[in-house]
């Protein structure tokens, strides 16, 4: 990979949204009010998207392509998971597979701090990515609470 490619995904990986241009500011408008959900999915797309770029920018090394692939695998996962859990057949489905959410997370969170202390990537490059997993990890912690409070109330 270029320098300058590499600088463009380091850049892209740390970069929490993108600047709307008129035509995205007018897609958007169309687009509110979001549900939480959909907002929370989005979210998730979002991360994804994030860690695809990281792990393109991880060194070609034999611990490099296996982190990589570890963490595309986890980190990719709570989108399309959370995208099931929302579709569930009944409450004990969705707090399933909210948990599955939530252990991708936690995994993909271990996996950050691996890359972190082998130094593949600079610190500072991961901090914005590590906070935003800590943030779904308590977002989904909650949730997962709530549907099953509210699955014994429901009982």
């Amino acid at each position: 990979m270029s320098l300058s490619t590499k600088s463009k995904v380091i850049a892209a990986m740390t970069h929490k949204k993108p600047e709307l241009t008129s035509s995205a500011t007018a897609t958007a408008t169309a687009r509110e009010p979001q549900s939480q959900a959909d907002a929370l999915e989005e979210r998730l797309i979002d991360f994804a998207v994030r860690i695809v770029k990281l792990s393109a920018s991880l060194p070609k090394t034999p611990a490099g392509r296996h982190i990589a692939g570890q963490i595309l695998r986890s980190g990719t996962s709570p989108a399309p998971n959370y995208g099931e859990a929302r579709g569930a057949e009944s409450q004990a489905d969705f707090i399933h597979k909210l948990r599955i959410v939530l252990k991708e997370l936690n995994e993909t969170s271990i996996w950050l701090r691996v890359i972190q202390r082998s130094e593949l990537v600079k610190s500072q490059l991961l901090a914005d990515i590590v906070q935003e997993t800590g943030e779904l990890c308590r977002i989904f912690v909650t949730s997962i609470r709530t549907a099953k409070s509210r699955n014994q109330i429901n009982k």
